[in-house]
């Protein structure tokens, strides 16, 4: 009987070590994964904000352009 309640209680702690161990490794992948959200997350917003940088330069080349033909259309022709 104290073998076996002996045994009993060394399985036992066996056990709760395993599941200390699978309860950090189950924390870090839900970190790494949180992580690698975040960095995916970045990525996209600076390649959009990189994307509207590009189209509001050249709005403003087009309308600058658009702008000094007519001004000097005006100075020209006036």
């Amino acid at each position: 009987m104290r073998q076996s309640l002996a045994q009993f209680e060394a399985a036992f702690r066996e056990e709760a070590a395993e599941e200390r161990l699978r309860r950090e490794r189950l924390r870090r992948e839900a970190a790494e994964r949180s992580r690698a959200r975040r960095h995916q997350k970045v990525q996209k917003s600076g390649t959009m904000r990189f994307g509207v940088l590009v189209f509001v330069i050249l709005a403003t080349t087009v309308i600058v352009t658009i702008a000094m033909f007519q001004t000097l259309s005006l100075l020209i022709g006036g």
